[in-house]
């Protein structure tokens, strides 16, 4: 009878998939939020082809591995760049408003840009566990990923346009930061490091279902811009 193998635990060490960001954001404008949505619409089409990419890859990855135990290191360094820039956009927009500093439209990590994230490429990745990682061992980090984003809701306004969003935690989060910023023209700092905890550990779980390592995320909410066991990061930008 075969066993679904064991994904590898994460040590006290720093987790493979790594988000950092400055300390703490400082200069940041009280009211440029209330128009970072318009913003960011020219990164949001580019994203839109990029996830499909992605997705696309990330189904030749797993059949790579199946066969060869290797990610392939083209594909990895795609996917991390997708979901590095995804990060950046996130970081400058609604998922913490952690800096003006439009981001790059790059792939590549940018040293001087406020924020980054990283993978460490896996030299083998089990076969088995490729089968199973994606889907029946982050099926518990889905769940508390699904409570951090919220349940996807739609409204309409009063000329009939629909609009769709998510409100959880980690939304409810922001928009606390977003009013003490437009009144009091800084960040909470207790809530920029529990917002950078919770995108840490969305982030963590999206490498792993990526297949991009096999060590299984922490329960474990590593709050703040520097990664468990690493140095803090200065304020930049």
């Amino acid at each position: 009878m075969s066993t679904i193998p064991p994904a590898p635990a994460a040590s006290a060490e720093t987790y493979p998939a790594r988000l950092t960001a400055q300390a703490r954001p400082s200069a940041l404008s009280p009211a440029l939020w209330l128009v970072k949505w318009l913003l960011i619409v020219p990164h949001v089409v580019v994203l839109a082809f990029l996830w499909s990419a992605f997705a696309l890859l990330t189904v030749v990855a797993f059949f790579a591995i199946l066969f060869t135990a290797r990610y392939p290191r083209g594909i990895f360094d795609f996917n991390v760049g997708v979901l590095r820039w995804t990060w950046r956009v996130a970081y400058y927009s609604y998922s913490a408003l952690g800096t003006d500093v439009y981001p790059p439209f790059t792939l590549a990590e940018v040293p001087d840009y406020p924020t980054s994230f990283t993978v460490a490429y896996p030299q083998r990745l089990s076969r088995g566990l490729v089968l199973v990682k994606w889907w029946l061992h982050a099926i518990p980090h889905y769940i508390v990923v699904g409570l951090l984003m919220g349940p996807q809701v739609a409204w309409q306004d009063v000329d009939g346009t629909r609009y769709e969003g998510q409100i959880g935690l980690l939304g409810i989060l922001v928009l606390v930061a977003a009013v003490v910023l437009l009144f009091k023209g800084r960040y909470p700092g207790g809530v920029y490091d529990l917002v950078l905890g919770l995108n840490r550990w969305i982030y963590r779980v999206t490498a792993y279902a990526g297949l991009m390592t096999d060590v299984y995320p922490p329960f474990r909410l590593d709050m703040g811009g520097a990664e468990q066991g690493a140095v803090a990061d200065s304020p930049r930008g």
